[in-house]
């Protein structure tokens, strides 16, 4: 927008009416330049953490220890950053964001550059967990060609370590063409959300002797193929600690009980950073109110404005009572 013209009038005629304040104008004082006074990130440059980066060697070891491996959804920055700061083993860039980030139905909708755009900025944050991105519906199921294709872009652009994808043992053959090609893959089965329509909603999965072997032959599948890890969520504790026992590298569970290797939680979910009311899957623990605490704070906010007690002295930068003097007389000169 330009200024207007009155506006313009005036500064010319401080400029050429008061020599001082021209020559602060032209001339900004170079001790001052590396004072920020604008809005920055929040976050800082550092991650705050004093831990080595966590490697695929580091989670094979956590795996023989028998030392849960504790992972985090993130969408943007701030939340990556939260998750990295906190201590997660691994940050995932999950296509849950089409839903909790983008306002989405479902994660059926998110694009891969969509999600790509939120890789690279928790990517940025994430400096010290290994980091995991989801790959959307539709960007590896035509073929394992395509499949790689993606992941390379995940890996090139989107700035991550590994890729997730959705699927058993008809998913294997593309898990294999990734791996393959050098880049570590998250597998996924049970409750697998991209197909919850062929499934008849979000439903458990393995709830029958016949379902379980459906699930343990998954997995078994997804390891053979080369898979670091498998999520497996909305199987009952039983099951999911079957199938733990059955294979020789890490489960991640996500409402599949305490035996898996791991656990994964949305993290909208479990800081409580929603509106009362919304519908929880029963796995969810709320651990937090962040809703409820943004709430108040923004309501104290607006309250304060709306009475003038915000800003407060305290939030306004000084001007010496000379140079206001100086400004005034310039002004009334005009």
């Amino acid at each position: 927008m330009f200024p207007s013209l009155s506006a313009v009038k005036v500064s010319r005629a401080l400029l050429s009416k008061t020599p001082r304040i021209a020559s602060l104008a032209v001339k900004p004082l170079l001790a001052k330049c590396q004072a920020r006074y604008s809005s920055h990130s929040p976050m800082g440059a550092g991650s705050g953490t004093l831990r080595k980066k966590i490697t695929l060697n580091t989670l094979r070891t956590l795996y023989k220890k028998g030392e849960p491996i504790t992972v985090m959804t993130a969408h943007d920055f701030p939340s990556g950053h939260l998750a990295d700061y906190a201590g997660m083993e691994i940050v995932l860039v999950g296509d849950s964001l089409a839903m909790v980030a983008l306002g989405m139905d479902d994660t059926s909708e998110v694009l891969v550059e969509e999600m790509l755009l939120h890789c690279r900025s928790v990517s940025r944050a994430a400096k010290t967990a290994f980091t995991v991105g989801d790959l959307p519906m539709g960007s590896y199921e035509i073929a394992p060609e395509q499949a790689l294709e993606s992941a390379i872009r995940f890996i090139k652009e989107g700035r991550v370590q590994s890729v997730k994808l959705e699927g058993g043992a008809e998913m294997a053959p593309t898990v294999k063409k990734i791996t393959s090609a050098g880049i570590p893959v998250l597998g996924h089965i049970g409750l697998t959300p991209q197909r919850q329509n062929s499934l008849g909603g979000f439903r458990v999965q393995g709830k029958t002797a016949l379902g379980a072997i459906k699930v343990l032959e998954d997995a078994l599948a997804i390891q053979e193929a080369g898979a670091f890890a498998i999520v497996i969520e909305a199987v009952p504790q039983e099951v999911a600690a079957l199938v733990t026992r059955k294979l020789f590298i890490p489960t991640i569970g996500i409402g599949a009980g305490n035996g898996c290797s791991g656990q994964v939680l949305v993290q909208i979910d479990m800081t409580g950073n929603f509106p009362p009311g919304r519908f929880l899957p029963k796995f969810v623990k709320k651990y937090g109110d962040v809703w409820g605490e943004s709430l108040k704070a923004i309501e104290a906010y607006r309250d304060e404005t709306k009475s003038r007690a915000y800003p407060a002295p305290e939030h306004t930068y000084p001007i010496s009572k000379e140079e206001l003097a100086e400004l005034e007389r310039a002004v009334g000169d005009l």
